[in-house]
């Protein structure tokens, strides 16, 4: 197995030249080692040759396009890691991807630190991988009169869809997994922002602050601060 803590080896499949190198450049200061492809039949070329620690890859590509790249890669190797790049919004397409065996996907544009918080969070699951139709039960929650998907990244009251940022979804997809315990703040800071300084507590604080406000609907619904460890779901 590699050393985690000295590099992190990914490849990036990427037809946008300088967006790659953006990433390329951005990431490779961050300590990790980027391999690019252009499209999805390089990309599976440089898949099994250096056989990377996490596949970044778009979806709209030329001559072959991230999902089937995926589709192929997923008959033989079930445990890497795969990110989507994607300029797709419809939750249609987000499931496909999932299904193809997907772990994660990011929409366009995106900011750098998003990605890199990502790729590190989908290396500390990576050994948890289970087949799509597997997650699909653990990923849809009932929260009183809402409805959440953390796939899609959507809540829902009465039908209304309301779609949530990537740390409110995975904040919240904590808090039901855990309901009525606590959610260790710690654990979330380091997953989600990749450490606990002061700076990221007050940041978790204000997307709590985000979701409370976004359950409000429902009045049984509570996010208990238990001060100095964590949050608390409660519905009563």
């Amino acid at each position: 197995m590699k050393n985690r803590e000295a590099i992190i080896d990914v490849l990036l499949v990427e037809d946008e030249e300088t967006l790659a190198l953006i990433i390329k450049d951005t990431l490779e200061g961050q300590g990790f080692a980027i391999r690019l492809a252009e499209n999805g039949e390089e990309g599976i070329e440089k898949f099994f040759g250096q056989k990377p620690d996490v596949v970044v890859a778009d979806v709209m590509m030329p001559r072959m396009d991230g999902f089937e790249m995926v589709r192929r890669i997923r008959r033989q190797d079930k445990q890497t890691p795969v990110l989507f790049l994607t300029a797709r919004s419809a939750t249609s397409d987000v499931v496909e991807g999932f299904e193809l065996g997907g772990n994660d996907y990011l929409k366009k544009p995106f900011g750098m630190q998003e990605l890199i918080v990502r790729i590190k969070a989908l290396l500390g699951r990576a050994s948890n991988y289970s087949a799509p139709e597997k997650q699909t039960s653990v990923t849809e929650f009932e929260i009183g009169r809402y409805r959440f998907n953390a796939i899609t990244q959507r809540l829902s009251y009465l039908g209304n869809e309301t779609e949530l940022s990537y740390r409110e979804s995975e904040i919240l997809r904590r808090l039901c997994e855990n309901r009525n315990e606590v959610t260790l703040m710690q654990d979330i800071l380091i997953e989600l922002w990749g450490n606990d300084t002061f700076f990221n507590q007050r940041s978790l604080h204000v997307f709590i602050t985000k979701l409370r406000h976004k359950l409000s609907r429902d009045e049984r619904i509570r996010i208990v601060n238990v001060r100095g460890i964590g949050y608390k779901l409660i519905i009563n």
